[in-house]
């Protein structure tokens, strides 16, 4: 069993990553479902709401403070190399970073930048709509497994 500051910081990586897996969960499972039955125009009016609303201190400290966390877990873990649960620290933490917070860099955000350019009634939003929901949810199920995985992984950790 890891002992020391190492238990602190696999019981808080497993809680913040396992929050966030909820997060995106709930996300793909019924708000992007809820999208996905309106029409387009309100649909796209929705997201773009919630897009802005993500960008609020309550989200981005749970979010960030997750990868930054979990950054931490990974440097200290790498340099100080513990007697226990080494292996399962840093994969906790590459899953968390590389499946979560990497993929919304360079998946989610791309497409809701360029869902941000667009006005919800106009035919180009209503064209892109059903590919942005499509793409999105499917990059958005890949946060979630990624996270779940890695809080998962942040347990093991501790037996």
């Amino acid at each position: 069993m890891i002992e020391g500051p190492y238990l602190l910081l696999a019981v808080v990586g497993s809680l913040v990553t396992g929050l966030m897996a909820g997060v995106f969960c709930a996300f793909s499972v019924l708000v992007m479902r809820g999208f996905a039955a309106l029409p387009p125009a309100q649909g796209v009016a929705a997201m773009k709401a919630i897009n802005s609303s993500a960008t609020t201190p309550a989200f981005m400290v749970l979010f960030l403070g997750a990868a930054v966390l979990c950054a931490v877990i990974a440097v200290v873990t790498f340099v100080l190399w513990p007697d226990e649960g080494a292996v399962h620290l840093l994969l906790g933490s590459a899953l968390y970073l590389s499946g979560a917070f990497g993929v919304t860099v360079v998946a989610n955000v791309p497409r809701n930048e360029e869902l941000a350019k667009l006005e919800p009634g106009t035919p180009e939003a209503v064209a892109y709509w059903p590919v942005y929901l499509r793409q999105w949810t499917r990059w958005n199920h890949v946060r979630a497994v990624a996270s779940a995985a890695s809080a998962v992984v942040y347990v093991l950790a501790l037996v």
